[in-house]
């Protein structure tokens, strides 16, 4: 994507705008401003204000918050009859676990290099390892990872600011592996109260577990009540499982 001169750019000791100041035409829609600054406190920003960075290697840093938005409703989770069985299966295996927080770093790694389709390369760079690992540090990002006889075989990670709560990326070395995480970061959110997760960019496959699109300012008035909630208890138990069973189906 060739770059315009005339695009918004921020420098590091700028705030980022407001997201209503999104561009609107293709293929611009929904960027904020670009840059060259991704620290932790700049992440921080702009998750608080509905905003997410997203570039390839050699671009400058692309702040986006595209209208509509694609969200997770956790009520709204479709938990299907096989998904269902998989999970029940799996919570009964020995040597069958998920961990929380347990190998951030290399939930990211395997998000980087598990080839996707149509995608040639990838958006987590080294700077957004780097930043995202910093946020990790600070107990606003976390990692859910599925384990079966000590590997690591699914997960994804997400950034989290009270109950306002942003997945990034997944990644699956087996059949239903990645699902299995979602299911745990969904019971983990109906435990808390949370709303719904943030899923950036409307897909058919987020879509057929519930997902569904949102307008920006609704997404915004959203995250503005949520991020004021109390800081999480990263921790699974008993109780989370049997909820989401009962909630979502």
């Amino acid at each position: 994507m060739r770059l315009n001169t005339d695009l918004p750019w921020i420098a590091p000791h700028e705030a980022l705008p407001d997201a209503r100041a999104a561009l609107r035409p293709a293929p611009w829609s929904g960027l904020v401003a670009l840059g060259i600054d991704l620290s932790a406190d700049r992440l921080e920003e702009a998750y608080r204000k509905g905003i997410f960075p997203w570039f390839s290697e050699g671009q400058p840093v692309m702040w986006w918050s595209p209208d509509p938005r694609m969200v997770l409703p956790l009520a709204e989770f479709r938990l299907k009859r096989s998904l269902r069985k998989t999970l029940l299966r799996f919570l009964r295996e020995p040597g069958c676990e998920i961990r929380l927080d347990h190998d951030f770093s290399a939930v990211m790694r395997q998000c980087a290099q598990v080839p996707r389709p149509d995608q040639a390369g990838t958006w987590i760079t080294a700077p957004m390892h780097a930043a995202y690992g910093q946020l990790h540090a600070r107990g606003l990002a976390h990692s859910v990872e599925t384990w079966v006889e000590g590997e690591l075989v699914g997960g994804l990670y997400c950034v989290t600011l009270g109950n306002a709560w942003f997945g990034e990326s997944m990644f699956s070395r087996r059949t239903d592996a990645s699902k299995l995480a979602l299911c745990a970061l969904v019971a983990l959110g109906l435990a808390h109260g949370v709303t719904w997760v943030d899923c950036q960019q409307n897909t058919r496959h987020l879509a057929s577990l519930g997902a569904r699109e949102v307008s920006r300012p609704a997404f915004i008035t959203q995250i503005q009540q949520d991020v004021l909630a109390a800081p999480p208890t990263w921790r699974l138990n008993d109780a989370y499982w049997e909820r989401l069973l009962e909630t979502c189906a």
